[in-house]
């Protein structure tokens, strides 16, 4: 009897079109982290363009969407003035209080004169780290996370935010703190039809393996009805649990997320059943890196539906790795049956 294939599925970019919730996250978080600074008014809005995003992303090591948010704004302060120069992470002020000392009339104009300002940031000083942007980003969002903070925000909405951190926020502090309106999780649109999966499911095993919380995994699972297609779901607070113990045991501090194939190599055990071959679909080269470093033989598999540069995400996942570029879900039946002959 022919053994079902075990297929992957990363869910941002894949399963779910995130280019109008995650993507615009970052790009409304970045100027809002500005607000109250001297200038702000003259900052373009949006910041930059989705492709520009899109290709910073692309670089690597971004999986982690509220890094990418940290990214930018460590490259943003390159061209941020302040009065007493570089910002300490040691003896600022409140973070509130420090932006409004800034002056971002000198960003506003650059931001406003390139077409692709986030690239040209990364070419001219490569991945910098500011002092007070990394102060901004420790922690969570409970514990003075100002960049994660207004991230989740602006991501979940008022009514998602509250029920996931409400109870564990100081007293006296607002929830939510900086947007109140719809969170942009509600843009979020299925990038594969329902049919397509239960036939695949009939046929396979599949799988989830995303960066997202948990929580944040849950919601499009029941919005659109995903959850009975697929065997597990694997999520960042699997990584998390097994990096805390691994410190507990250890002592040492490591990073189980993508490119590292922690997610993917648990999922056989977790399975408990046996399967031919396995692929895992992906939107990024790191996904595709994640795939070629497993131990399991996955084959990695480039999904380019969501991409704002079709042409140049296929060059890129080709490049790391990928056996195959999916361009249109309605083929991909014939895509496992060729690779299962």
């Amino acid at each position: 009897m022919k053994l079902p294939s075990l297929i992957v599925f990363d869910m941002d970019g894949v399963l779910i079109d995130v280019s109008g919730s995650y993507r615009e996250t970052a790009r409304q978080t970045a100027r809002l982290f500005f607000n109250g600074a001297i200038g702000f008014e003259k900052l373009p809005d949006p910041l930059f363009p989705l492709a520009d995003l899109a290709e910073l992303k692309q670089t690597g090591g971004l999986n982690n969407d509220w890094d990418l948010t940290a990214l930018i704004l460590h490259l943003l302060f390159a061209l941020v003035k302040t009065p007493t120069g570089p910002l300490s992470a040691d003896d600022s002020p409140d973070p509130e209080e420090t932006i409004r000392s800034c002056d971002v009339s000198d960003l506003a104009d650059f931001l406003n004169a390139s077409s692709r300002p986030l690239m040209d940031l990364l070419d001219r000083y490569g991945r910098r780290h500011d002092p007070f942007v990394t102060s901004c980003y420790q922690g969570d969002v409970d514990t003075g996370n100002r960049i994660k903070r207004i991230f989740q925000e602006i991501y979940l909405g008022r009514s998602l935010f509250t029920a996931l951190y409400g109870d564990t926020l100081r007293q006296g502090v607002p929830v939510p703190r900086c947007y109140r309106e719809e969170g942009l999780i509600h843009r979020e649109t299925l990038l594969i039809d329902r049919p397509l999966l239960a036939d695949l499911s009939r046929d396979h095993i599949l799988v989830i393996a995303t960066g997202r919380p948990r929580a944040e995994a849950d919601f499009p699972l029941d919005r659109f009805d995903l959850r009975k297609y697929f065997r597990l779901v694997i999520t960042l607070d699997d990584c998390m649990r097994e990096e805390e113990r691994i410190f507990a045991e250890r002592g040492e501090r490591i990073s189980l997320m993508k490119p590292d194939p922690y997610m993917l190599d648990m999922i056989p055990r977790l399975l408990g059943k046996t399967f031919g071959k396995c692929y895992y679909l992906g939107d990024m080269p790191d996904d595709m890196q994640t795939a070629r470093s497993s131990k399991t033989g996955y084959r990695g598999m480039g999904v380019v539906l969501s991409s704002v540069d079709r042409e140049n995400l296929r060059r890129e996942l080709l490049q790391a790795g990928a056996e195959q570029i999916i361009d249109d879900y309605a083929a991909l039946p014939g895509v496992f049956r060729r690779h299962n002959t």
